[in-house]
């Protein structure tokens, strides 16, 4: 199988090209990136001599190049995002550029060369907000709260009109809040441990009481590779890591495995439009398609946080790059 994989040098979607490599290693992918500030082609440093993989810096608004691109493959992983909810609050004109119109431009390219299959990656954010009690199915109706979840929303619902209305071969995927190596250090766990390494004080919104469900990425990859072969087209899937915890519980976890107290916890003011929390059943993805986390929190955040105090370097690379896009 050929894949082109969009966003392919950031956090999730590297994972996910290395993830495939080492599981198919018969199998050729295009990786389709506009290396932004969040994008890091380095990411990929350690399969970049591989005769099966290509870069292509780009952008998936480019419409020649995506046609291009996409005449070489059979299939199509889309996760080019914008994705940071406090980016989008103050400049939400880009996330609907990138994330609907992005999105738009190679679900078009793909239908005119009739791709065998489309795969959107996207998020649970797009439900908007739990109560204390229940989880997102696949049925719950979107109601996002942020510009960030809108645009994805925005992204999803194309996706649906496409295999509605063309019988496009599409899929769709909602994940939970992803946790791991090679995460830009502006999410809360690589930028918590980035600052404590700074000896600086973390900043937790609100009560630090809204919840998450946490998901493991290399999980997530798995996931994602069950979908794109083994799903029904024209579904949706969520991807859960069934590992609720309140932002406050990650906080006091990242300060004990880096010795440091309480005292390092500076409580901000909330977030605007803070949904209080998510949470995703697994039901119909591992009912359908037998896929389950493999790994628990407790093994994943104890690998995830000694990968990055072991990947210093790498965090200060990176936060260099974006001071030079500012």
């Amino acid at each position: 199988m050929n894949i082109m994989v969009t966003g392919g040098a950031g956090f999730i979607g590297s994972c996910y090209i290395r993830h495939i490599l080492k599981k198919h290693p018969d199998y050729k992918i295009i990786n389709l990136d506009k290396l932004t500030y969040a994008g890091n082609i380095e990411n990929l440093d350690d399969v970049k001599n591989n005769p099966n993989y290509t870069f292509v810096k780009g952008d998936i608004l480019d419409k020649k190049l995506v046609r291009d691109l996409i005449s070489q493959v059979d299939c199509v992983v889309n996760f080019a995002a914008e994705s940071h909810v406090d980016n989008s609050i103050k400049n939400p004109e880009i996330f609907v550029e990138t994330n609907i119109k992005g999105t738009l431009n190679l679900l078009e390219a793909s239908k005119e060369l009739k791709v065998e299959r489309f795969l959107q990656v996207s998020t649970d954010e797009v439900y908007g907000s739990l109560g204390k009690t229940g989880y997102f199915t696949e049925t719950t109706p979107i109601s996002p709260n942020s510009p960030y979840s809108a645009s994805k929303a925005g992204a999803d619902m194309l996706v649906r009109a496409y295999f509605e209305t063309y019988k496009m071969p599409t899929l769709n995927t909602r994940c939970s809040n992803n946790y791991g190596p090679y995460q830009y250090p502006e999410k809360l766990i690589p930028f918590f441990i980035s600052r404590l390494l700074k000896n600086q004080k973390v900043p937790v919104y609100g009560d630090g009481l809204n919840v998450r469900d946490w998901l493991y990425v290399y999980d997530h990859a798995e996931a994602i590779d069950i979908v794109l072969h083994k799903g029904k087209v024209g579904e949706v899937y969520n991807i859960g890591g069934h590992n609720e915890k309140t932002n406050l519980e990650i906080t006091e976890l990242i300060l004990n495995a880096m010795g440091k107290d309480k005292t390092s916890i500076e409580y901000v003011k909330d977030r605007l439009g803070h949904d209080r929390r998510y949470a995703i059943s697994n039901e119909k993805i591992t009912k359908e398609l037998g896929w389950m986390p493999s790994i628990t929190f407790e093994e994943g955040i104890k690998l995830t946080i000694e990968w990055y105090l072991n990947n210093q370097n790498w965090i200060n690379s990176i936060e260099n790059k974006k001071a030079s896009f500012v």
